[in-house]
């Protein structure tokens, strides 16, 4: 015969899904975070959710194929990771409250700002144990190390090419769609990457923050200040493996090669000559200029 006491043993409370108050953030609202009872007085008591035409995403719609990212419908911005995904939604209709004191960008949530922050201040805490590389976030440091590992799990359906990231084949999908979603606003000309569009609005601008400390010239892009410094430094990194012979640059090894190959890509519009230099065809139509005169 069991005996009762009045000291009874621990027993875990459970609470069922049906018991649990409706969070609005499931919903991800383009609104602040609310709790409420039950999901209709979420829909009666803050419509304000849903006045500009069901631009917000339920986690239950949040779905995506082996072949596609996780897609925001509002801006149309791709993501490896649903919880990075669904962070990004919760940022739309929201005001950004923290400003950074340095571009005046703002942000919707501390963290974001604390994040931006560290590309002035150079603060980069998360490193490769394998070649040092050093990254200002954590998920920058796992994608930097599938370099290492060898890992491309993201195959192109259209060319044998594969990737380490999903959003490296998003970008080179655009190679094979023709897609350039980044416009300039002052030539209106496309760019499939938003680095490329940065790139190319410095030569509107002029602006050449990257400086040689030897001779003192400047550059819009820190690729052309390497590749400069090679001129100083003497490097030579670019060897061709028929014939041995090094070079500063890779385009210079790329046309060099076609000396080997006998390839000739630039072809006369006006006759059947071709050539392996853009700049042999550009002395070639000369020619044909002085013959119409």
């Amino acid at each position: 015969m069991e005996t009762h006491t009045e000291v009874k043993p621990y027993t875990e409370e459970k609470t069922y899904e049906s018991q649990k108050p409706y969070q609005a953030e499931e919903k991800l609202c383009q609104r602040e975070e609310k709790t409420y009872e039950t999901e209709e007085k979420h829909e009666t008591e803050d419509r304000q959710c849903h006045t500009e035409g069901n631009q917000y995403q339920t986690e239950k719609n949040i779905y995506r194929t082996e072949e596609d990212p996780y897609h925001c419908s509002v801006c149309r911005k791709d993501f490896e990771g649903k919880s990075d995904f669904i962070l990004h939604l919760r940022n739309h209709g929201k005001e950004k409250t923290y400003q950074c004191s340095v571009c005046f960008k703002g942000f919707s949530r501390r963290f974001q700002l604390v994040t931006h922050s560290k590309i002035h201040t150079g603060e980069k805490p998360y490193q490769c144990i394998v070649c040092l590389k050093e990254c200002t976030q954590k998920s920058n440091l796992l994608s930097h190390l599938k370099v290492h590992t060898g890992e491309k799990p993201f195959k192109c359906l259209q060319c044998p090419k594969d990737f380490s990231r999903k959003s490296a084949l998003v970008i080179h999908m655009r190679i094979h769609t023709g897609e350039k979603p980044y416009q300039c606003p002052v030539c209106v000309k496309g760019f499939s990457e938003k680095t490329n569009l940065v790139k190319h609005m410095r030569t509107h601008t002029q602006e050449k923050n990257y400086r040689c400390l030897e001779c003192f010239k400047n550059f819009t892009q820190k690729i052309s200040l390497e590749t400069h410094m090679r001129i100083h430094t003497g490097e030579k990194p670019h060897q061709c493996f028929e014939c041995q012979k090094c070079f500063s640059r890779k385009s210079d090894l790329v046309r060099h090669m076609r000396v080997h190959t006998g390839e000739k890509p630039h072809r006369c519009t006006m006759c059947v000559k071709a050539f392996a230099n853009k700049s042999h065809l550009i002395n070639h139509l000369n020619v044909h200029k002085r013959e119409s005169i």
